[in-house]
């Protein structure tokens, strides 16, 4: 069961960037900064599920207006403690449904975090929620992974994602329900921690849908952040789709 700030709670806010270090690393954040930071220009962006900063305190130091969507409090409290975190704006809320003020050039939303929600309609309801905030020409950007499916063995449904001396990741897949479950085994300051998270796995052809039934249209998809082709076998996508100018 989770509370008012989902997964994301003060136990997990509290070594979040600690579990998650290899995702601060210059070699990921840097490639992800300056491809956002050119589609957003001189205009300002926001970010569905803001965490604790890793991408939008980059971005606000190259000069981009940023500006957040997130469910957990706890998770909003590390970023505004950090260093130019105080001057990122947060509207606490689900980023499916939740307002921010104003419209903006570039909408993010990263790291899989597209399968937290985890209903068909609840993801269409956040292309919706992005239209509405976006400027005409605009640009909404999604990084998700692509479904293992293929690589399952026949017959199995847990697929391990990642391995190392202090955390193992398993995924679950339910096919029927096209739904995964991660799940997470931690050493975290020698002590054992065990989360379970459910997500709702998305194609990218069922996302270009979602997005031409909120009024935008499939810009370019790539393979990663810096514009390595999406092929038969790429494992995720960075997705790009943009709001028409006349609308």
């Amino acid at each position: 069961m989770t509370g008012k700030d989902g997964y994301f709670d003060e136990r997990v806010a509290a070594t979040y960037d600690e579990t998650t270090a290899d995702l601060f690393d210059p070699a990921v954040v840097e490639p992800t900064v300056d491809f956002l930071a050119e589609l957003a220009g001189t205009g300002r962006a926001l970010e569905l599920g803001i965490g604790t900063g890793r991408i939008a305190l980059p971005l606000a130091a190259l000069g981009v207006e940023v500006h957040g969507i997130e469910l957990s409090r706890a998770m909003t409290a590390r970023l505004h403690a950090k260093p130019g975190g105080e001057g990122i704006g947060v509207t606490i809320g689900d980023f499916s449904t939740a307002q921010a003020d104003g419209t903006f050039r570039l909408a993010y939303l990263l790291r899989n975090t597209v399968m937290n929600l985890t209903t068909q309609a609840a993801q269409v309801a956040c292309f919706r929620n992005v239209a509405v905030h976006l400027e005409p020409g605009g640009c909404f950007v999604i990084e998700v992974l692509v479904p293992g499916l293929q690589r399952l063995p026949p017959g199995e449904t847990f697929q391990v994602f990642h391995v190392s001396d202090t955390h193992w990741g398993i995924d679950e897949y339910d096919v029927a329900n096209q739904g995964l479950t991660s799940h997470h085994l931690r050493i975290i300051r020698g002590e054992l921690d065990r989360r379970s998270i459910p997500f709702r796995y998305v194609w990218p052809a069922e996302l270009d849908l979602m997005a031409q039934l909120a009024g935008m249209e499939l810009r370019e998809r790539w393979a990663g952040w810096k514009r390595e082709p999406f092929i038969s076998d790429s494992r995720q996508h960075v997705s790009v789709w943009e709001k028409p100018e006349d609308s």
